[in-house]
């Protein structure tokens, strides 16, 4: 037991201190931005209902556009409340290229690729950008994120991300903030350290580009119409063509307003979840990365071990470390010394969910439960599946 708990706490300080050096280190793909005459890009922004913070999101796209971009905006319902913002987006910004396109049409499981879908009609351009409803883009977006385009081997760019917790109605503020620790503390920093081994086996929907060949090649979004992850498996049929995944320098932001827990559980799950249906030897060795918690339980197996205790104190300095390193990432992140109390609750409840994801395959998607296949599809549950 002793020798069992020394070798989890070594891997769990090993862990930590590598997140920490990972996003510590200095982001470069590697691409010089794109000119002033680049080539003409479609932005796809898929909307559904007037989330928190969205005007903000979308504003901030529109003032980095030119004449050389088109900004397609689509619904599914006439009477989605999103249409009022892009509306007044549209009376703000004249000048600009923009589509909104409102059609119900469903194509698959995922809402969201349906809509993509139906917006595809309406788009010009070689170059595609996808982004999130939620995303607020940095000065610099667009020339960042398309010029590994240029590369004919590039596949798809994805831009990493970092939570954004603001107060709304309707949104609770502590699980807000836990869930933007989960994103900036957690998931980016294991992103951070697979990229840093050499991995590009990952793609987030908060920003993906890539040309449109590239999407024709895997048979367009029609691809990934039942898809739960759908921005993974855009990637993973991307480098199947033989095409490389970019993780772009460019830092996106996305808005966190959790209505409350039981909404905060059921998406941390469904993460969770779908990264087990997806990458099962990979999500196994996910645990390691609550790497805290994996530390107390080490100290615990060892009966008291000093050696233990002593790489757990370390273990536990390395994740305070790495909460500063994380929360400078993103602009606007100031307090970090006030978010320190919510680091043992954030990792406690990922690792508890971490442990509760090996359970089943189902999981809470918008309304309905689905169950998630091996190739990340989800099917949803019926009646029949439930009585049999």
């Amino acid at each position: 037991m002793l020798l069992l708990g020394l070798f989890f706490a070594i891997l769990a300080f090993g862990y930590s201190l590598t997140a920490y050096l990972a996003v510590r280190r200095p982001r470069n793909d590697g691409f010089p931005p794109l000119p002033e005459s680049h080539p003409p890009i479609t932005v796809l922004r898929p909307l559904c209902g007037a989330e928190p913070g969205l005007e903000e999101a979308l504003d901030s796209l529109c003032r980095q556009c030119d004449a050389r971009v088109q900004i397609v905006f689509g619904v599914q319902d006439p009477a989605d409340p999103a249409l009022a913002i892009v509306r007044a987006l549209c009376a703000r910004f004249p000048a600009l290229d923009i589509a909104v396109v409102v059609d119900s049409t469903r194509h698959g499981y995922n809402a969201k690729v349906s809509n993509l879908m139906n917006m595809m009609r309406a788009a010009r351009h070689d170059y595609l950008v996808l982004a999130d409803s939620d995303v607020q883009v940095p000065p610099g977006y667009l020339a960042g994120v398309c010029a590994p385009l240029a590369d004919p081997s590039v596949g798809i760019v994805t831009c990493p991300y970092w939570g954004r917790p603001i107060r709304a109605q309707g949104a609770s503020g502590l699980c807000s903030e836990l869930e933007a620790v989960f994103v900036n503390d957690w998931f980016m920093p294991s992103v951070r350290v697979a990229a840093l081994i050499g991995s590009r086996d990952f793609a987030f929907g908060a920003t993906i580009a890539l040309r449109r060949s590239a999407l024709e090649a895997i048979g367009g979004f029609a691809a990934l119409a039942d898809q739960l992850a759908d921005d993974y498996r855009l990637g993973q049929l991307t480098r199947a063509q033989g095409l490389r995944t970019v993780l772009s320098s460019v830092v996106v932001a996305t808005t966190v307003a959790e209505p409350g827990w039981r909404a905060l559980l059921q998406h941390e799950t469904r993460w969770l979840r779908t990264i087990r249906a997806v990458r099962p030897a990979g999500y196994l060795t996910l645990g390691i990365t609550f790497s805290v918690p994996v530390a107390v339980l080490s100290y615990a197996l060892s009966g008291g071990a000093g050696a233990v205790g002593a790489l757990l104190i370390a273990t536990a300095t390395a994740r305070v470390m790495l909460h500063f390193a994380a929360s400078a990432q993103g602009p606007g992140r100031p307090g970090a010394w006030r978010r320190l109390w919510l680091l043992p609750a954030s990792d406690a409840l990922g690792f508890a969910l971490w442990c509760w994801g090996f359970a089943t395959h189902e999981v809470q998607w918008r309304h309905e439960r689905y169950r998630v296949a091996r190739d990340g599809s989800a099917r949803p549950i019926t009646v029949e599946d439930v009585e049999s």
